[in-house]
């Protein structure tokens, strides 16, 4: 997922399927979790196994996860690859199971696929570019250094897993244009560039900082040196989340199920997320405060994030934050500690939070503290995700009674 550098709304997707997938059998074998057929939109019951079939569940799960992923990601080599290798080592095992558990993995991936195909994603790749209306000083422009167009401008379109419509979640607008110094979108404006130099002098060791780069989860930063540009690799919002997810349930020893149960209602609420946030950004389509500030305040302000390349209102680390948060909490429950190593590997230090809520609240307050985003599109974002975030709980009853399991 980093080495192919998906865009934030397009890693939600590849996360989803796959987890559904795995799901989908486990539930089919599991008299405490129930089908997602007729909860997500447009699924149907995937094809049972044949009668005289004996079926290892979890590893036909596994199999149908890793085969949607390589559908899914570029580098499908290096999937295969790992993919085969343990294939190598569960058919030495039990060769007759191994092959029937296979066969039976690859058979309900081919029906979450076809699922999958139909969620308007193949015919987004084919619309026209976003337009920018440079006519309109109110209206996002591409930021430096890379100038690059808007990502993902038809996201909306895209089919939701539970939501009735994209717009079911659309918040209130943000505060009017205007740079009148007594407007409440002015206010915002200056908030960003003071608080941005109000860190700056404090240092790179800022708890401000350090909060801004731990959430920064850009997959795609661009870096110019003289006449060459680069781009450093990172994980993206939905994945640091996802990466949440595997903290909790480690901490919780979760079994295979539950922690298949946690990825599946997560990755769902995620991607839900990224569809509502990317239908407000591109209608509501809000300059960033980059551009803003550069052009009224101060030409040489830079943010301490590289802006990303889509329009401002809401903030997806937000929305997608307070929606993953509600799921987990559900999930785990409330004041679950957990200390969050996922920026590791990326050289930041681990950060530890008391609950999923406060984890949230601190993704969605670091992209003020990176400059990035206006006080309106952080808080009205977080209540967006967190509404959405309680409507996908509500909706999905994937575990059941105790009482009715033990009967079945």
């Amino acid at each position: 997922m980093v080495h192919d550098i998906f865009s934030p709304p397009v890693a939600s997707r590849i996360f989803a399927y796959p987890n559904v997938a795995a799901y989908e059998i486990m539930a089919l074998n599991n008299d405490e979790y129930a089908s997602l057929v007729g909860q997500v939109t447009d699924l149907t019951p995937i094809p049972q196994p044949a009668l005289e079939a004996t079926i290892n569940y979890e590893l036909a799960a596994l199999i149908a996860h890793m085969e949607l992923g390589r559908r899914l990601i570029f580098s499908e080599e290096t999937l295969i690859t790992f993919r085969d290798s343990l294939y190598q080592k569960w058919s030495k095992k039990n060769p007759k199971l191994f092959n029937a558990s296979k066969d039976y993995g690859l058979q309900v991936s081919e029906h979450i696929a076809k699922w999958m195909s139909q969620d308007n994603y193949n015919q987004t790749r084919t619309m026209q570019k976003f337009t920018v209306d440079t006519d309109d000083p109110t209206r996002w422009q591409p930021t430096p250094p890379g100038y690059m167009d808007g990502i993902e401008p038809h996201w909306g379109k895209i089919r939701p897993f539970t939501l009735d419509s994209a717009n079911q979640f659309t918040p209130s607008p943000p505060p009017p244009f205007s740079m009148e110094k007594d407007s409440d979108f002015y206010k915002e404006v200056i908030e960003v560039y003071e608080i941005s130099k109000e860190i700056t002098e404090k240092g790179d060791d800022s708890e401000e900082i350090a909060m801004a780069k731990f959430w920064d989860c850009n997959p795609y930063v661009s870096v110019t040196r003289g006449h060459l540009m680069f781009a450093t690799k990172k994980i993206s919002p939905g994945a640091h989340w996802m990466g949440i997810t595997k903290i909790a349930s480690k901490k919780a020893e979760s079994d295979f199920a539950e922690t298949v149960y946690a990825y599946t209602k997560t990755s769902i609420a995620i991607a839900d997320a990224f569809i509502s946030c990317w239908d407000e950004k591109y209608r509501s389509n809000l300059i960033r405060p980059e551009t803003v500030i550069n052009q009224y305040l101060d030409e040489n302000w830079l943010p301490i994030l590289q802006t990303p390349p889509f329009p401002e209102y809401t903030s997806g680390h937000s929305v997608v934050s307070g929606a993953a948060s509600i799921a987990l909490t559900e999930i785990f429950g409330d004041n679950f500690s957990f200390d969050d190593d996922t920026e590791v590997p990326y050289g930041l230090p681990i950060r530890s939070f008391n609950s999923f809520g406060h984890a949230a609240e601190e993704a969605a307050l670091s992209r003020l503290y990176g400059g990035i985003h206006y006080r309106s599109a952080i808080e009205l974002g977080v209540k967006q995700g967190k509404d959405l975030g309680n409507f996908v709980v509500d909706k999905l009853s994937m575990t059941k009674p105790n009482e009715l399991a033990s009967n079945r």
